[in-house]
């Protein structure tokens, strides 16, 4: 019988904070998983000494490790030590987002020379792009492991639709210029203006990566002085609470410049929250999409999201379509 255990690195000693991403999608994939009568854990580790002390303790068939970060002489040491254990490294970044990170680039090349020399090594991506890309540049297999989102069964797609006053608009995540934070807070004025609207445009607070910071003063300047606008700056919460935050807007902006799946897109639609998003976050309904690189077309298409009233339900089942599929890719790794 498969036993999974998705590993990743606990920066910080709790569970669900939403600053711990990968902690966060770990519980998700498990939930799924557990529905789907896979037996998962989820391990929080500071490093590969910390997983082999507990596959000594508690074997599993396969570890999933989130994120390249385990430095390639240990994760073969690993791999070596426990041959009747599969394991996986995923990758949660499409090739864009790597550019911020040359060291997990670097563990990545060197995972594709674990897996040709190991029988129980795989390299992964959570973005069938990704893992394309790997494939046709590198000729070397990756599987695709996806994230998965648990939906419960309390239906928030029917919450009633913005019919004035203060309008709440949230760019949530950590502040790097990849996410296009920008973008999202002049649509966010643009779509208030147009509205005559008050605007509380919240954003997520404390963590500002690979330029983040100068992102954060631009957002400040350009709200600066404003009658009508102010910027909420939100810390950064557990994610039981982040969800009753996002469940508190009427409308979220996600125009990113490049993602793999995009949490905060599927936490808003477990609250009943649409998002305006790119073509990057493409499980999302068609029509949610906006160019990224256009202000207008991302504030034309919050408007029109703020006022159908089956947004929130299209992109439930847009999302129950992905894990749906996303299953079966589990399935096939665990085969």
């Amino acid at each position: 019988m498969n036993k999974v255990i998705i590993a990743y690195k606990n920066f910080a000693a709790n569970r669900n904070i939403s600053h711990i991403g990968l902690g966060v999608a770990a519980i998700n994939n498990s939930k799924v998983l557990r529905a789907n009568s896979v037996a998962t854990e989820v391990w929080p580790i500071v490093n590969a000494a910390g997983l082999r002390a507990r596959l000594q303790c508690s074997p599993a068939s396969h570890v999933v490790i989130s994120a390249p970060w385990i430095p390639s002489p240990e994760l073969q040491a690993l791999v070596n030590d426990f041959p009747d254990t599969t394991f996986a490294v995923n990758s949660h970044s499409n090739v864009g987002f790597l550019q911020a990170d040359a060291n997990g680039v670097r563990l990545l090349r060197e995972g594709m020379e674990i897996e040709t020399g190991a029988h129980n090594f795989r390299l992964a991506g959570n973005s069938r792009k990704f893992c394309q890309w790997v494939s046709d540049t590198y000729g070397a297999p990756c599987t695709y492991l996806p994230n998965l989102y648990f939906l419960d069964t309390v239906d928030r797609t029917r919450r009633p639709l913005w019919r004035g006053g203060t309008l709440r608009i949230g760019a949530f995540g950590a502040t790097r210029p990849q996410k296009n934070f920008m973008s999202a807070a002049a649509a966010a004025l643009e779509i208030a203006h147009q509205l005559k609207a008050d605007l509380e445009l919240w954003v997520s607070a404390g963590r500002a990566e690979g330029g983040g910071e100068v992102v954060q003063r631009a957002v400040r300047a350009m709200y600066d002085g404003l009658l009508n606008a102010r910027v909420v700056e939100s810390g950064w919460q557990s994610w039981p609470k982040f969800r009753k935050t996002v469940g508190n807007m009427h409308l979220l902006l996600q125009p990113s410049y490049t993602e793999s799946f995009n949490m905060v897109t599927a936490d808003g639609i477990a609250e009943g929250v649409p998002s305006v998003v790119s073509s990057a976050i493409d499980w999302t309904p068609r029509y949610w999409r906006a160019e990224i690189d256009d202000v207008f077309d991302i504030a034309r298409v919050g408007r029109c999201l703020l006022q159908d009233p089956n947004a929130a339900l299209e992109g439930q089942h847009a999302l129950r379509v992905h894990n749906r599929d996303g299953i079966e890719a589990w399935r096939q790794f665990l085969s």
